[in-house]
């Protein structure tokens, strides 16, 4: 505790000389799944007492109002809401999440260790708690090339960080069922320090979730159905259910979620881009929606703070009680959480106009990371013969999970022709760390682009340029938009750039308030709505989730078209 115990304990023994104290407030109590009314005395940042005291000038009446533990988000990935962890911090907090459980492996698969550190440091003096897992798997795979590659011995430093608290899902299963030397030395060298290691467990066999467990991997986010939820609560991991941008998990898990083994599901966000976040938030959004579908409001509650908190190893938070920290929330009422005060270890936030604290500098390093040379047209050329069917890339809405559809595509002079009436697309992934000229190519379907390009420099987990289009030289003109800002994303459309969102840290994060992008998303989606439709909203959070081969079941990476359930690349033509 920051503060001394001794301290702690003489104020609960005299609360009239405590900083704050809320009165006849409802509080909500995530152990015993009720509420109580009494008073809250809090102390140097600290709860000190809970019971009926005497007012003060110190006091603050909360009568009808409800007095619940400060929202954690037990897995979210900073990076994709494309802002620096200071800004991210601004944003979230008026949304009540007080503590984030953050993996920085986007940034680490473009700049190594020095991406870590400006994250860890930029996060330094946000009014959010910003907890940190190490990156596990950089690289993600040994099927794409990323920017860097993360041993045990470059990740044992890092662990001697306060704000390091444990290491990052696991994607590498591969590595740990067989016993990979480093990732058995990283899973080692974390649990010698006593902390949690995550998982990511997205289609595994029950044979290998045990093998997972066995190797002290206890938590996975990647369940997207209440089967596979319960299975993972049988063999001891602690579910946290998923509710972001492009994976929305949450209402398919539900009904697996009971008052007998409600403390083995959290809540987490693991991606959501910027203006969603800002219009509703993340975990709170998440208890809204569970609650409006049938779950206890109190169970809700219960998974978005104590359960995350205990599944992460964080001390004295996720509880209204003596000794915890004061991150608390005042509502109206637990169906809509309307948040009326938001409180941050002791102090009341003015989330309104929450002001820019000291930001870390920005290493010029990391931001000039996109290096491609010239595409043409003919390098984009998918050959396939007549008459011959294709495999292609099934997108399925509000899933990371695709299918792998076989179909007969157009084909022109022996070239894949896109066809927007059927949905058929032309991508391509180019490598963009290292200049190599490697490109991937494929076909999906799903995206509804009805004409011109779009293309992005997130692209998980290599984050190289992802493009997809209904022609090649709109798709040519959006990255080299990319390549000319060093980062970001772009719609194009017969030759002209419509829309472009700059993101110059490592072509993940833009360097501007989070007000300033916010708005240069909507108006992308302005223009999105053009030229796909109504169901834009997430496409380009759906793009970037096409090039992860660690997901079911087909991905396309800068080497190629990737079978995840045959683990090894395929061609396009059948």
């Amino acid at each position: 505790m920051k503060a001394m115990i001794s301290d702690l304990i003489k104020k609960a023994q005299n609360i009239k000389e405590v900083d704050l104290v809320l009165k006849n407030g409802e509080i909500v109590d995530v152990y015993s799944l009720e509420t109580y009314k009494g008073d809250v005395a809090i102390y140097n940042g600290y709860i000190v007492g809970i019971g009926s005291f005497e007012w003060s000038e110190k006091a603050i009446d909360v009568s009808n109002q409800y007095i619940l533990p400060g929202l954690i988000d037990g897995h979210i990935h900073i990076e994709s809401t494309m802002v620096r962890p200071s800004e991210f911090s601004r944003a979230i907090i008026k949304h009540g999440i007080t503590t984030v459980v953050t993996d920085p492996h986007e940034i680490a698969n473009v700049s190594g260790i020095e991406g870590i550190k400006f994250m860890i440091n930029d996060a330094k003096n946000s009014v959010v708690d910003i907890l940190m897992k190490l990156p596990s798997s950089v690289p993600a795979t040994k099927f794409e090339n990323n920017g860097a590659t993360l041993t045990s011995n470059d990740l044992r430093e890092l662990l001697e960080y306060d704000e390091v608290i444990g290491l990052a899902e696991v994607m590498d299963y591969p590595a740990v069922i067989n016993c990979e030397q480093d990732m058995m030395e990283k899973i080692k060298m974390v649990k010698n320090k006593k902390l949690v290691i995550d998982g990511h467990a997205a289609g595994l066999s029950d044979d290998k979730l045990d093998i997972y467990s066995i190797a002290s991997i206890r938590n996975d986010h990647e369940a997207v159905n209440a089967n596979e939820a319960l299975t993972r609560v049988r063999k001891g991991f602690q579910v946290l259910v998923r509710e972001g941008s492009a994976a929305k998990d949450l209402l398919a898990i539900l009904p697996a979620i009971t008052l007998k083994n409600s403390t083995r599901f959290s809540f987490c966000t693991d991606d959501k881009h910027l203006d969603e976040m800002v219009n509703e938030g993340t975990i709170n959004h998440a208890i809204k929606i569970a609650v409006n579908n049938g779950l206890d409001p109190l169970i809700a509650i219960q998974m978005a703070t104590i359960n995350n908190a205990k599944c992460h190893g964080i001390e004295n938070k996720g509880a209204v009680a003596p000794g915890y920290l004061a991150d608390l929330l005042i509502v109206d009422n637990l169906i809509d959480l309307t948040i009326h005060k938001v409180i941050k270890s002791g102090k009341i936030v003015n989330f309104e106009g929450q002001p820019v604290k000291e930001q870390a500098e920005i290493p010029k390093t990391i931001m000039n990371s996109v290096k491609t040379p010239k595409i043409t047209e003919e390098m984009l050329r998918i050959p396939l013969e007549e008459g011959q069917k294709a495999n292609i890339i099934e997108i399925l809405p509000g899933k990371l999970i695709t299918l792998k559809r076989v179909d007969f595509v157009d084909i022109k002079e022996g070239v894949f022709q896109s066809n927007p009436e059927k949905d058929y697309l032309k991508m391509a992934v180019c490598e963009r760390h290292r200049s190599t000229g490697n490109i991937g190519l494929g076909i999906v379907h799903g995206l509804k682009l009805k004409c011109g390009a779009i293309a992005s420099t997130v692209a998980h987990d290599s984050h190289n340029i992802v493009v997809a289009g209904t022609n090649d030289k709109d798709m040519i003109l959006a990255i080299e938009a990319l390549h000319n800002t060093q980062g970001g994303l772009v719609i194009v459309e017969n030759s002209r750039i419509l829309a472009q969102v700059e993101l110059p840290i490592a072509g993940l994060m833009s360097n501007q308030p989070y007000e300033v992008i916010v708005n240069k998303l909507l108006y992308m989606h302005e223009i999105l709505e053009t030229i796909v439709g109504h169901h834009s909203q997430n496409i380009f959070m759906i793009l970037s989730f096409l090039c992860l081969p660690v997901i079911p079941e087909l991905k396309l990476t800068d080497k190629g078209l990737f079978d995840v359930t045959l683990f090894k690349h395929i061609s396009v033509g059948v």
